[in-house]
């Protein structure tokens, strides 16, 4: 009987060559890949058996790839030999698949895990796994989300690749080996769920389930050998064939498999450029109308927790992306004219140009052109997204003209504070606010100002009894780039009136560049108008590959047939807070 252990065929005069720790099956249904006996292509990723592959060192699975590797490291080199010359200007160095780079057989990357999460973080947090298997689940592709992790490479990776995953149809395991194996076929992918099957079940689809390509349970073809973890086929097919390795080999024979690199790939693309203990200047959530000074105490998958300098021990702070327009740099308030909360010693070393090492600087944020003339003056009238209703787009007014394009509004529909505590900061080039008109045009509800109703309200009579300056309106917005999603796309989304929370939500209408995303399960009291490139929209499986928590619908939907019920999530509350200079302006707020 041959005997096999989980990296290379070991004979019986061979064992004293084994280390103490190296684990010998008699059992024949525990089927190893070797390492040494399989090669992956460094340009395409297929994987095949190495002594066909090309040239002697087995780096390329066909002639093809050959010559096409050559011709790229002819022209970088080429690139590298003229680079100061005037006629090589535009020449850009041709690179690998980004999806395939450096994918030689190099163990060392193997090595590099998936992020490792925290329990307390996403214990309950809500599974998309149930509804996935629905006909009509329509999720959004990763590749719309920019600041998504490896949005560039995911959509046209994943379908038809082999990779290896814990195999949950198994009896029997070792006191030794807590957790064994078996390469499956992803067959869909939606977000960041791909839908796998285990080799050997054909057509049968019984056994088909969802997981999370980004978790600890994916792992490219090789990777058991390289761990000393068995291969074992599922109990309920162990008997279809006699030799599994032989219908393993023959299965992955042009095949491909995951980049060597992956997890290291995506860790990468998770580090943030902040840190813990950066200072930065915040919007104040309980007076929108200034930013206050914070420092970041908790990064999650480039989300940021900050809490502001003042805070007490029971405030929760504030949450937001990394690329969000809420956060500034330290002195950005005094650069551009914005109200700022801050310590006295903070003011003064700003004002004095002292900087400490914790300060964030201007280059780790998004930078609007600031070379453009203002395009509003005071008075002027628009329309904008409620920063405290997000669900309405208001009648607005330009109070106040800062620098860099900067200038602060004020939402009409709400009665006037003389403290001008109700103002909030915009850019003149923020996709939030609208020409008038904007509304009308889009069939979309507009909020007229108090002391209106929204039947008898015309922009036209308004702007008459408004003054000159009321008349002037500002251009229609530019050329809106298309941005790919649909109504009735599925993605998670942060509840920006406590955006500690990210929820299962809904494209619920798409407008030009803007979506109107619904929180699945809430009224539509709740829902959000968004850029479609805002930072705070994420595709399905986000939170599960970032180690957030993910908060489900408020009544879970009815789960698929063939599915048993699941845990039910935990149910997300809506908390609210009254602002301290508008006692009659109810918020959405956590604090």
């Amino acid at each position: 009987m041959a005997l096999y252990n989980a990296g290379n065929d070991v004979s019986l005069n061979n064992t004293n060559d084994l280390s103490n720790d190296t684990h010998i099956y008699e059992d024949l249904s525990i089927i190893p890949l070797e390492k040494d006996g399989f090669a992956i292509c460094e340009l395409c990723g297929r994987v095949g058996r190495r002594g066909q592959f090309y040239p002697r060192n087995n780096k390329f699975c066909s002639l093809r790839c050959h010559a096409s590797s050559t011709r790229r490291r002819y022209c970088n080199w080429r690139y590298k030999l003229m680079e100061g010359a005037e006629h090589m200007a535009g020449l850009i160095p041709l690179e690998p698949l980004p999806q395939l780079q450096h994918w030689q057989a190099n163990f060392n990357d193997l090595q590099a895990g998936p992020i490792k999460h925290s329990a307390a973080l996403v214990a309950n947090s809500y599974e998309w796994k149930d509804e996935l298997f629905g006909c009509d689940f329509l999720a959004a592709p990763v590749s719309l989300f920019k600041h998504a992790p490896l949005h560039e490479m995911w959509d046209n990776t994943f379908e038809g690749m082999k990779v290896e995953v814990k195999n949950t149809d198994c009896e029997n395991f070792s006191e030794k080996l807590n957790d064994y194996f078996w390469v499956a076929t992803v067959l869909k992918v939606k977000g960041y769920m791909g839908l796998l099957r285990y080799e050997g079940f054909g057509s049968d689809d019984s056994k088909d389930f969802w997981v999370n390509l980004c978790c600890s349970e994916v792992h490219p073809v090789g990777w058991c050998a390289t761990r000393g973890k068995p291969l074992i086929p599922p109990r309920s097919i162990e008997d279809k064939y006699t030799d599994w390795k032989k219908f393993l080999v023959k299965q992955l024979t042009g095949a491909r498999t995951l980049p060597a690199n992956f997890y290291t790939k995506l860790n990468d693309s998770l580090v943030s450029r902040f840190s813990i203990g950066s200072i930065m200047e915040v919007v104040d959530k309980n007076r929108i109308s200034q930013v206050k000074v914070a420092s970041v105490c908790e990064i999650i998958g480039k989300r940021l927790h900050v809490k502001y300098y003042d805070s007490s021990p029971e405030d929760n702070g504030f949450w937001c992306h990394e690329d969000s327009p809420l956060i500034h740099p330290v002195g950005w308030a005094f650069r551009v004219g914005h109200p700022l909360d801050a310590p006295q010693s903070y003011c003064q070393r700003v004002a004095a140009g002292r900087y400490i090492p914790n300060d964030t600087t201007p280059e780790m944020f998004y930078k609007y052109p600031s070379d453009e003339p203002p395009l509003f003056s005071e008075g002027m009238k628009l329309e904008a997204i409620d920063p405290l209703n997000l669900s309405a787009v208001c009648a607005a007014t330009v109070m106040q003209i800062l620098n860099e394009g900067y200038m602060m509004i004020r939402i009409d529909c709400y009665p006037a504070d003389a403290s001008g505590a109700d103002w909030f900061c915009y850019h003149q080039r923020s996709p939030c606010i609208f020409p008038v008109g904007f509304a009308l045009s889009n069939n979309i509800p507009l909020v007229p100002p108090a002391g209106t109703s929204a039947e008898q309200f015309r922009w036209e009579e308004h702007l008459q009894g408004a003054g000159a300056a009321g008349r002037t309106l500002f251009a229609a917005r530019g050329h809106v780039v298309s941005h790919g999603f649909v109504a009735g796309m599925r993605l998670e989304c942060a509840d920006l009136m406590d955006p500690r929370l990210v929820c299962v939500a809904t494209v619920a209408r798409v407008v030009a560049d803007l979506l109107k995303v619904h929180f699945d399960g809430w009224g539509s009291e709740y829902d959000q108008w968004l850029w479609a490139h805002s930072t705070d929209v994420y595709p399905v499986g986000w939170c599960r590959a970032v180690g957030h928590r993910l908060e489900g619908p408020l009544q879970p939907p009815p789960r698929a047939a063939r599915r048993p019920p699941a845990r039910a999530a935990r149910q997300r509350r809506k908390f609210l807070l009254n602002l301290p200079t508008q006692p009659k302006r109810v918020l959405k707020i956590q604090t």
